[in-house]
């Protein structure tokens, strides 16, 4: 009895050494680093406290149970749709694009919006007084320099935002920072946009594709309604699976939000939000977040230091516009940052002109000189080792700045034209050079 109980002691021992070693053998199998095209993310940003490394959040529905029935047609629909996405380049959640939903048409919204944008005047009355003003009469004559192959559409249309998700996958861009202003305001030119964000977020959780939000200077902007709109965001759309968020070594899941001039309201009324010592912050609560301000002038960083941001990003696609777009600021913006525990997103672009909406602004056009200025632009941001990039944009028309696909269009309007390049040029470039920052990040996490 005595030998049976040993023979079988021995017996466990070998069998819990065999489970140890199939588990240790399976392990290095694993790749080191699938964080960089994954959801699953790695380390993703520099510490801004002990605890607070970050990596992207991705929850995935739960699978059905094994008791209910599972409808074959939705089956067959859905091996459709993972045989689509196997198709398309893995998506990069550290490369985000700026993305606008205030495109209207007829059909879809019972006008143009947006596609007639008026011609601005310059500020200064004489020289307005030389160059045309008035408004664009689509659908031949739009408000932009180039022409959209799904022509003016409008970002209510199902058809576009599908095509839309398409392209950006193709493009590998695993992140959209849309630009959203609270319910029931609107820009300038348009109409409110916030109830096409639940349209907008079931279509990109299809292409496994993360939404942020870009925040506008809505008229009153305050740290107050700030707040208010913050949880708003949280409240209706925090539970999605396409809302973008992190994780935190801490266990914490924290949205992004870029704020787009943020210099528009001064330090000490963001601090009253933002700093952990002001008695009505947003930090530790259900709704606190990655604050990301504008960094336009050089004299910013220290303001978004003081006001309590989380980092910064220079959104315009014009190199020397601004401090901040000036690439060869970059290197030192990002010390600037590191120092700061700050996080830095450069924003780059493919080109930039808005001469058909402010005709007298040429200074500031840059050619896109068949790519080359758009991956000078890339080259730059990934030289200054940034925590993530940031693309202006994917479809702001009226800059110019735009990589979704652009045709050739013959009208009384001149259009420029990706030519001699395919229409999806741009989605092309992007795509080659997420896989470089791809491969980028992993050597600087080495």
């Amino acid at each position: 009895m005595a030998r049976f109980k040993r023979r079988t002691c021995l017996g466990l021992i070998a069998l819990v050494w065999t489970v140890v070693i199939i588990t240790l053998g399976l392990k290095s199998l694993t790749p080191e680093d699938t964080s960089l095209m994954s959801p699953e993310g790695g380390d993703l940003l520099p510490e801004r406290k002990k605890d607070s490394q970050m990596q992207v959040d991705d929850k995935t529905d739960p699978k059905p149970e094994h008791s209910k029935m599972v409808d074959s047609s939705q089956l067959r629909k859905d091996e459709e749709v993972q045989a689509m996405l196997r198709r398309f380049p893995p998506p990069n959640y550290y490369l985000h694009a700026f993305y606008y939903i205030w495109y209207g048409n007829p059909k879809f919204d019972g006008k143009y919006i947006h596609w007639n944008h008026p011609q601005l005047p310059h500020w200064d009355s004489k020289v307005a007084q030389g160059y045309p003003q008035g408004q664009h009469s689509p659908p031949d004559d739009i408000g932009a320099n180039f022409y959209p192959a799904l022509g003016p559409y409008s970002s209510r249309d199902p058809a576009v935002v599908e095509t839309h998700m398409q392209q950006l996958r193709t493009a590998s861009i695993g992140v959209i920072a849309v630009s959203w202003y609270p319910p029931n305001t609107q820009d300038d030119n348009g109409d409110p946009v916030d109830d096409i964000v639940p349209l907008l977020l079931d279509v990109a959780h299809k292409y496994h594709i993360k939404i942020a939000f870009h925040i506008e200077p809505y008229k009153g902007r305050d740290e107050v309604n700030m707040l208010v709109n913050v949880k708003y965001i949280t409240e209706k759309y925090g539970n999605h699976p396409a809302f973008f968020r992190f994780r935190t070594n801490a266990g914490k899941l924290l949205p992004l939000f870029y704020i787009y001039d943020s210099y528009l309201m001064n330090s000490e009324q963001w601090a009253k939000l933002l700093k952990h010592t002001e008695a009505n912050s947003i930090r530790n609560t259900a709704y606190d977040a990655i604050f990301i301000a504008l960094l336009v002038e050089e004299k910013h960083k220290r303001d978004i230091l003081t006001a309590g941001f989380d980092g910064m990003y220079t959104y315009f696609a014009t190199n020397g516009f601004s401090y901040g777009s000036t690439q060869k600021n970059w290197n030192s913006i990002r010390t600037f940052c590191e120092d700061n525990s700050l996080v830095f997103i450069p924003s780059v672009g493919p080109g930039y002109i808005d001469t058909s909406v402010r005709p007298w602004n040429f200074q500031n056009t840059r050619n896109r000189i068949n790519g080359k200025y758009y991956e000078t632009s890339l080259s730059a941001a990934m030289e200054a080792r940034p925590d993530f990039i940031s693309i202006t944009s994917f479809n702001e028309w009226h800059e110019g700045t735009q990589i979704e696909a652009a045709v050739p269009k013959t009208s009384q309007t001149a259009y420029l034209d990706y030519l001699p390049n395919k229409p999806t040029i741009y989605l092309e470039i992007t795509q080659k050079w997420a896989s470089i920052f791809g491969g980028e990040r992993r050597k600087w996490q080495e």
